[in-house]
């Protein structure tokens, strides 16, 4: 599909909002996915150089836990796996929305309005694309690192659980602190780019939505049953793939607050330790609870990933047409999102809550392949 890079368009301020945009929109869809598995395939060679990448260290009670940086789903799966997911069906859904669906609904399907008229749906967020960028840079990137791993690094504290960010402090003959402090830089500053990059998606996404919504309203002047259907179509489209990134996004949260559990249980390693709680519930096992009660910040910030993920999927639900005939569709959609929601809250809350959180990542994977749930035609 041609991706309109030579379409001209007025000069205008080429802002953040325009500049994240041109990231999903322009060139192969390939290049954001690609970057960003990329740097995670990046660190992951970084952290076998520097022997972190799998490493155990014992802590006081005894336990002996994994914290090798290879062993953690938030820096790996998160990153190898679910973001480029992620971005490539944004990708794909804005393409679709800038150069083919929204032509249709233009007079006289003028290009360069649609352009234009698209540019200043994605200017008029600026200053929330500015927010985004600054909380996740200065907050989540910035000040994070300081606190959770270079204080901890130099002055040795035990306030947070011990990872593959701080093993230093706890064995030093696997790396020293020097190269921890590197690391950890260079590993919280992909981090919070690529979360700014997932932020600015679901801004996309929203904008999409909100398009959309204005494009109905002004519709309803034109109550003609073929023009209707086609924004029934467009809608049930847009909300397939508006779906398929909140599963992703929740599946995002999921990883990292599983991974900030398992580092205050009892497990050897969080596949040890999500088997060990299933385990719990359907036999009398041992407890494989919380151990140590450590500052978990990755509990606030996959909160925040989970909200933000389900308010575009509420807006989307209410504001797109899907038409009588899809309703029970959306209503599975969101089941499954619910479903999902509950698993990530309930993670580390009572022994068994790994059945809860299986069943919602089998449902969860099943609807990113088939979005319909079976119903009508899949998605394209």
């Amino acid at each position: 599909m041609a991706r309109g890079t030579d379409i001209k368009r007025p000069d205008r301020r080429f802002g953040l909002a325009l500049r994240s945009e041109a990231l999903f929109s322009r060139g192969s869809p390939l290049n954001l996915p690609a970057s960003v598995f990329a740097g995670a395939t990046a660190l992951g060679f970084l952290s076998y150089i520097t022997g972190i990448y799998s490493a155990t260290y014992v802590r006081a009670d005894g336990i002996v836990k994994e914290v090798g940086f290879l062993w953690a789903p938030n820096w790996t799966f998160l990153f190898m796996v679910l973001l480029p997911l992620f971005f490539a069906i944004v990708i794909e859904l804005l393409v679709f929305w800038r150069y083919e669906a929204r032509l249709k609904f233009m007079a006289q399907g003028d290009r360069m309005e649609s352009e234009n008229a698209w540019a200043r749906n994605v200017e008029a967020s600026s200053y929330t694309y500015w927010a985004v960028f600054l909380i996740c840079v200065l907050f989540a990137g910035l000040f994070q690192w300081i606190g959770v791993c270079l204080i901890p690094l130099m002055n040795g504290g035990d306030d947070y659980a011990t990872s593959w960010g701080t093993l230093a402090i706890v064995r030093p003959e696997v790396i020293s602190v020097p190269m921890s402090i590197v690391f950890t830089a260079l590993a919280y500053l992909y981090m919070c780019l690529c979360f700014y990059l997932f932020f600015a998606g679901l801004i996309l996404l929203h904008t999409m939505v909100h398009d959309l919504w204005k494009i109905g309203e002004a519709s309803k002047a034109r109550p003609e049953i073929e023009h209707r259907h086609e924004l029934d179509q467009l809608g049930l489209r847009v909300m397939r793939g508006i779906f398929r990134c909140t599963v992703l996004g929740i599946l995002v949260a999921i990883c990292m607050k599983a991974q900030s559990s398992y580092l205050t249980s009892n497990g050897v390693n969080i596949v040890d330790w999500l088997v060990g709680d299933m385990s719990s519930a359907l036999y009398v096992h041992k407890d494989v609870s919380n151990g140590f009660s450590y500052r978990m910040p990755t509990h606030y910030s996959s909160l925040l990933v989970a909200i933000s993920t389900c308010v575009v999927f509420l807006v989307a639900s209410i504001r797109l047409s899907v038409g009588r005939r899809y309703r029970m569709l959306l209503w599975k959609m969101s089941a499954v999102v619910g479903l999902l929601v509950a698993a990530y809250l309930l993670i580390g809350a009572f022994a068994g809550f790994s059945i809860l959180l299986g069943i919602g990542v089998l449902l969860a994977i099943y609807g990113l392949f088939d979005p319909a749930f079976g119903h009508g035609e899949r998605v394209r």
